[in-house]
């Protein structure tokens, strides 16, 4: 097993307790907002991207905590800015996750959004680097995440 692999697993094994300790609408958006951002790494968000997200929250024991009509809400809320204009939508949606800067949600955050990028099993290097982006964003070292 690479060593990627492996701090994916330890991240998700802890995640479901993390989630649930900060479940509100503020740390939602902070979720659904980043996966917006991976969704639209490569410049354009199709339904398989958004199947991808809306089938791993639905599927994934740490992210039931969240109420899949609102989690749809909302995502549709920032894909909508980057059909508008990428640059926009990218901002808008980091609007959210700067709120969690140097707070330990953030690195829930950060950790489900890794998950999201590697749930079809290609975590590719444009989704990487927006979760890079993330990690300066927030003030964590993206090397915490095998990034």
């Amino acid at each position: 097993m690479s060593t990627f692999s492996q701090k994916l697993t330890s991240m998700r094994q802890g995640l479901k307790d993390q989630v649930s300790k900060f479940k509100n609408k503020d740390f939602m958006d902070a979720v659904v907002a980043g996966c917006a951002i991976v969704a639209a790494a490569d410049g354009k968000i199709d339904g398989s991207e958004k199947q991808k997200m809306i089938g791993y929250i639905n599927h994934n024991e740490e992210l039931k905590v969240f109420e899949i009509s609102k989690v749809i809400e909302r995502f549709n809320h920032y894909t909508s800015n980057f059909d508008f204009d990428h640059m926009i939508g990218k901002a808008e949606a980091m609007k959210p996750i700067i709120k969690f800067k140097d707070k330990p949600e953030a690195r829930v955050v950060i950790s489900v959004c890794c998950a999201i990028g590697a749930a079809d099993g290609d975590f590719d290097e444009s989704e990487k680097n927006v979760v890079r982006e993330m990690c300066r964003a927030v003030n964590l070292p993206a090397g915490d995440f095998g990034l």
